[in-house]
This record gives structure tokens, sequence and C-alpha cells, in this order.
């Protein structure tokens, strides 16, 4: 179906109340093993179709929040999806505490047992209200951000769309559309600062009525981390402090003097050429043109897939007034479809967030037949791994969409899967210590903020720069706001999507299909099993960290 065909109406609450009790009353009353696994079908279906429904009234809101419909269908979702999950939750201790427990595991296996165990962990009816309260603080920041509205270049331009300005040859531009882009910020700063306080308190409180000492391990608990633990993350970010960043410094210094200057400014990130940085070729109609011939020459998975998306109407990848920040990809389960939101501002950006996201739905939409739904939910650093391998494995293509500038591409897409690597270190650190310290003045935090500036990002001048240099740029990260701890699994997925692309120089064919392996298996596994499984290294050695490090550095050197 046709994403603009498909129906929403608001379901009667009573009616979903009525329908879960008769769901669970036929699951726990099931006396065979036939029973149980037909109950239990029907239970899976109708979460489907439930969260089908949640789903489209979120994107419809994310395309435009303006539209007034949605607007009210996004609030009424966030006060009443921490009831339902109420419901979802009695199903989950029903399943837990089957007779036919062992009947099911012998069947779909036990990681889905595992992780319903945790899902547990991060529920209590006592904390409805609370959801109900994070969810609207949630959805004010999105809007908020979505409202930006600024003058520049005799334009009325959105964050997004302002974004191209940073990549100008002329210097003076890069450092007036970043001035103006930080004024919006300033002007916005208070309701900024208010929106967090009160999040970072909430999910306090909310932890600590499940009996947390603060909100990291129930942080970690909702991102479904279920093989490794705090320690281990911290020693990732210390692999990368003490690997990576020695790597970026260099490779900052050769932009610094490539582009003439002394040094890096702020405004000066994301130009690497002096004569320009690479741009894709042609309107976003053609980007997605040659997006198609590409997935269809790809494999005959991403050729059914991409197929499929088109002729659908799953996509929405132009940036407009009213229009959410960033990118994602949503999975429609009733209807079997993936959704792909990006913003196009006519950057690499556009390129990277198209094959990234089609990674998402190709892994979603190879899962979209495995019963039950339960086997699918992998946590959230495999699916970046299927998403940022995706951006390696079609650079085979990319001449179709940088011509004369590929190589430019090449290069510039290496080094900033090094900085981000340094980038959501940063960011974690900084959430780790926020959520340890929830009562941090918002000038401590800014304080914070600068010193781990310092500590991953050292050849950064932000001396005398506004909005930057006041260490408030941690407000233009969303997930900072809406998904707390979910910026690190980028940072472990991109070592993962980064051995996949040494590997992929070598033989295309032996890393291709490892990597639909990883995809085909889907939430059966958890991350560390994974990459075992697949005969990759885990981030959390900082000697593995080091060793895809100095190949990107390598490879670069070389080049």
């Amino acid at each position: 179906m046709k994403f603009s065909q498909m129906p929403y109406e608001r379901p009667d609450l009573e009616a979903l109340e009525a329908k879960f009790k008769t769901l669970l009353q036929n699951f726990t009353q099931a006396t065979t093993t036939e029973e149980c696994f037909a109950s239990y079908k029907e239970y899976d279906t109708f979460h489907a179709e439930l969260t089908t429904i949640v789903s489209l009234a979120h994107i419809r809101n994310s395309l435009d929040t303006t539209d007034e419909f949605y607007a009210e269908e996004t609030a009424f979702w966030d006060k009443h999806m921490p009831k339902l999950q109420a419901f979802g939750q009695e199903f989950t201790k029903a399943l837990l505490n089957s007779t036919f427990r062992k009947d099911m595991e012998q069947a779909w296996g036990t990681l889905m047992f595992d992780n319903a165990e945790i899902d547990l962990k991060t529920f209590d009816p006592e904390i409805i209200p609370d959801l109900q309260a994070e969810n609207a603080l949630n959805t004010e920041y999105n809007k908020l951000i979505a409202s930006a509205q600024i003058e520049f270049d005799g334009k009325t331009l959105t964050l997004a769309q302002i974004r191209p300005y940073l990549e100008n040859p002329d210097r003076s531009i890069r450092k007036s559309a970043q001035d103006v882009i930080g004024a919006w910020f300033n002007s916005n700063e208070d309701e900024l600062n208010t929106i967090y306080d009160k999040q970072v308190k909430l999910r306090t409180e909310i932890a600590q009525k499940l009996g947390y000492e603060n909100y990291i391990q129930l942080g970690y608990y909702r991102r479904q981390r279920n093989c490794y633990d705090q320690a281990d993350v911290a020693k990732f970010r210390e692999g990368v402090a003490t690997h990576i960043v020695p790597i970026v410094t260099q490779l900052k210094k050769e932009q610094a003097q490539r582009i003439g200057v002394d040094t890096i400014k702020p405004y000066d990130q994301f130009f690497a050429y002096p004569d320009g940085n690479a741009k894709p070729q042609g309107t976003a109609d053609d980007i997605l043109a040659h997006g198609k011939k590409m997935y269809n020459q790809l494999s005959t998975n991403t050729s059914e897939l991409i197929d499929f998306m088109m002729e659908n109407e799953l996509f929405d990848v132009l940036t407009r007034p009213g229009k959410f920040a960033g990118g994602y990809c949503s999975y429609l389960p009733k209807y079997k479809s993936p959704f792909i939101f990006a913003n196009f501002n006519g950057t690499t950006g556009d390129v990277d967030v198209f094959t990234h996201e089609v990674g998402h739905a190709l892994a979603s939409y190879m899962a979209k037949d495995i019963y039950p739904s339960g086997l699918t939910n992998y946590s959230f650093e495999i699916a970046e791994i299927h998403s940022m391998a995706m951006e390696f494995f079609t650079w085979p293509w990319m001449d179709g969409f940088f011509g004369e500038q590929t190589n430019k591409y090449y290069d510039t897409h290496l080094s900033k899967a090094l900085f981000l690597l340094t980038s959501t270190s940063m960011g974690d650190e900084f959430q780790h210590h926020i959520y340890q310290n929830p009562d941090m003045t918002h000038a401590q935090r800014n304080k914070y903020w600068l010193e781990l500036t310092a500590k991953y990002m050292p050849w950064l001048d932000v001396e005398d720069e506004p909005f930057i240099g006041d260490g408030r740029n941690w407000h233009n990260i969303l997930h900072f706001f809406i998904l707390p701890f979910y910026y690190i699994d980028y940072g472990l997925a991109q070592i993962i999507a980064l051995c996949l692309w040494a590997q992929n120089q070598e033989n295309p064919t032996a890393a291709w299909e490892k990597y639909m392996r990883l995809v085909g298996l889907a939430g059966t596994k958890t991350f560390l099993q994974l990459i075992e499984e697949a005969g990759l290294p885990t981030p959390f050695e900082a000697e593995n960290v080091k060793k895809v490090g100095d190949a990107v550095n390598t490879w670069l050197a070389e080049r």
C-alpha cells in the first residue's frame, strides 16, 4: 500500500483494553502447546497493528509539525502509550511465567525471553504519569527545533537548509552561517535548558522509583543492552581517546593546511578542500534515481527493497519548514514497509543519509517475515551496523552521485567515520556525567562540555566563538534530549562497519555475504554473539580500536 493511502484512525481505548484482556486471558488459560502458540500469534498480530497506527501518527507529525491533526494525535499517543505499555508488561510477565515457556524457547531461542526480562526492569505502573510527561517533553524539543526559521542570504531557512553554507569556500560566509545558527540557539537557550532540566530530573526520578541509583542503568536497559555494561563502554571511549583522537588531530592539521587556515574554527570543521567539498550532482530526484539504479545492481535483495519503497512512496527526503530535523528509518509492521525520512540539503550528507537509512530499511525488510516479532528486535548498535556498513558497500556507485569529485567523497567519508568515533565517545561521556550528577547547573554542564571538547577534539579552536565557545553546542544534538545513551551505538557500530569496509576492499563478495548474514540474523543474537559469529572484533578492546584507526589512516595516507 502506498504511504499516502495507509489509513489512520484513532482507536477506541476501551476497545483496545478489552481486546488486550481477551488476548491475555487466552494466552494464560491455554492448556496445550498448540493453544499457547496460537494465542501468542494473535497477540503478536495485534501488537503489530497497534505499532503501525502509532508509527503512522508520529511519522506524519514529523513530516509537518504544523499539521494540527497529527500534532493532536501525537499528543494523544504521548499521553496514552504509557498506559498501553502497562498492558504490554502484563503480557510480558505472562510470557515469562508461561507453563509452555520451555516449548517456546525451544522453538524461538532464549534471547527473546532474556530481552523480556530486561523490559520488565524498565517499567512499573507507578511511573505512567512520568512517562507521559517525558513523551511530552520529547515532542516539545522536536517541535522547537523544527520551528527554526533563520534569515540568511536573503532567505528564510531551517537548520537543515543552512547547513550547506558551512561548506562554502568563502570563510566569511561559513562564519556568518555559524553565527546565525548560534544566534538562533542563543535566542532559545532558556527554553532548551528548561526542557533538558526537566528531562534529566524526570528520568532520574523514574529510575529511582524503579530502584536504581540514577538513570544510567535504566538508560542501558531501555537501549536493550544485554551483553555489555558501563565499564565496557568506558573502555571503548578510552580506546578512542588514546588511539583515534591523535589520528583525527593529524587529519585536522592536514585539513587546516589544505584550506589555508591556522586553526580549525567551528565553521571550518566541515570544509575540507580549497576548491570546495564534494557535492552530489543534480537534484534530490536525481539522487533517488541513481540510488534506485545502484540498489538494483547491488543485489537481488536490495533491488526488491528499493523497487518496493519507490512504488509505495516510502521516502520523504526534502527539507522544508515545520519538518523534524535529522533522518530516520521507521517500520510499519502491518504493511511490512520501512519508511525513510531525511532532510536533503545539497551536501554529501544527502547521499550518506540515503545509504545509511536504506541499510536500516533493508534489515527491517529482510526480517519482515520472521516470526515472532521479538526475534526481529535487534539492539540499537546492531541496527547501526546495518546502516553504517551499507554506506561503505555502496562505494562502487559513488561516481554516479559525485562524478569527478568521487575521490574527494571517499576521503571525506572515511575521515568523518573516524571523527564520528571521537564525537560519539565525547557525547557518551557527557551523558554519563550528566546523569551521575543530575543537579548540575547550566553553567556546569557547559563547562564540562568544553572540558570534553579539549579531550576529544583538541584540534578545534573555540576561543572567542559565541555559542560553541560557550560550551552549548550540545543543545544541537537531538539524541541527548530524545534518546539518551543512544549516541555511543553509532561509535560501536562504526568500528564494525569499518572492519567490513576493509574486508570489502579485499574481497567484496565475501564481505557482502558476511554483511547479509549479519542482517539475516536479525534479533536472534546479542551484539557480541553476532560479531563473534561473523569473525569481527569486539570494540571493547583498545587494540581492536587501534587496528581500525590505523587501517583507515594508512588508506588515506596512500591516496
